[in-house]
């Protein structure tokens, strides 16, 4: 990179009206020059050394790349979008996380399925086209499952079947949609699960309670408090991170009732809302502060 200044340049791929871009900006004040990318603006120009732009030239400009936002698209809009940020990742520049494994973070089946070749216990997952295979499933993981879109969060399209009837109109309606069918046997839900947060090193833990709905996201309503994060949970935790190669996430653990934890799934685009106010931990500047670590070790 030509540069003749010291400060870091850093894009955020970020929606314009983002919380969490205006928070990576409010922490980067004075240590770090932050701008916010439109994922819809990403472009290419091959034909010579590759220049990839997203209404400014990023290709050269900046030293890192943080994902806060992933758009749905196309097919074909999504794949183009994770070429260009392995592009910038080629020309060296930082992209948190790396386009590879978002790949296979942002893809429940994809990540439970090398998580669990890794060892690593989750809930027993059945995941089908057809309405067929989805119900002789929902009979085997039964009698109650939940049924998740293989891509989404915060609970969205979340729902927990334990009628073999509406299980039925569940799964013809899926098929019709052109949507792959993905359940999950129903853990007894204790009222809470554990949001793990981690970066790099650094781990914050925090309790997600509600009394009414087995569903614990913060969008929801849940409550959340900080919680201490047991050891068993921090070793797992640090390992699906070696696992999938990401560099942040947010990991969520639901108890078994036993003394043990289950991984429910890997979010690779985490919000820190929720965590930062319940740990009193500000996360922006943490995310910045190792951002600008990582382009300084680079740099040496």
């Amino acid at each position: 990179m030509n540069r003749t200044d010291t400060t870091p340049r850093i894009g955020v791929l970020a929606n314009d009206d983002s919380w969490y871009f205006h928070d990576l900006e409010r922490a980067a004040k004075g240590v770090a020059d932050v701008t916010r990318v439109d994922f819809a603006a990403l472009q290419s120009r091959i034909g010579g050394p590759e220049k990839i732009s997203a209404e400014t030239l990023l290709s050269g400009k900046v030293e890192a790349i943080i994902v806060r936002s992933m758009p749905p698209g196309s097919l074909e809009q999504v794949v183009f979008r994770m070429d260009a940020l392995a592009g910038l990742e080629r020309q060296g520049v930082l992209v948190i996380n790396p386009p590879k494994s978002m790949e296979l973070a942002i893809d429940k089946y994809l990540s439970l399925s090398k998580l669990a070749e890794a060892g690593f216990r989750m809930p027993e997952t059945h995941v089908c086209q057809t309405w067929q295979d989805a119900v002789a499933a929902f009979e085997q993981l039964g009698p109650s499952v939940v049924v998740k879109p293989i891509f989404g969060g915060e609970g969205r399209g979340i729902m927990r079947v334990d009628d073999p009837d509406l299980g039925h109109r569940v799964f013809k309606t899926l098929q019709q949609m052109g949507q792959i069918i993905y359940l999950q046997r129903f853990v007894p839900h204790p009222g809470y699960d554990l949001r793990v947060m981690v970066l790099g090193d650094q781990m914050w833990g925090m309790r997600r309670s509600s009394a009414d709905n087995w569903r614990t996201n913060l969008s929801r309503g849940a409550t959340a408090t900080a919680e201490t994060i047991p050891g068993e949970v921090a070793q797992i935790a640090q390992a699906v991170m070696r696992t999938l190669d990401l560099s942040i996430a947010g990991l969520d653990f639901l108890p078994d009732g036993e003394g043990g934890w289950y991984l429910l799934e890997v979010n690779a685009v985490p919000g820190w809302k929720g965590l930062s106010a319940a740990c009193e931990v500000d996360i922006a500047a943490k995310l910045i502060e190792y951002v600008r670590e990582r382009i300084a070790c680079r740099t040496r």
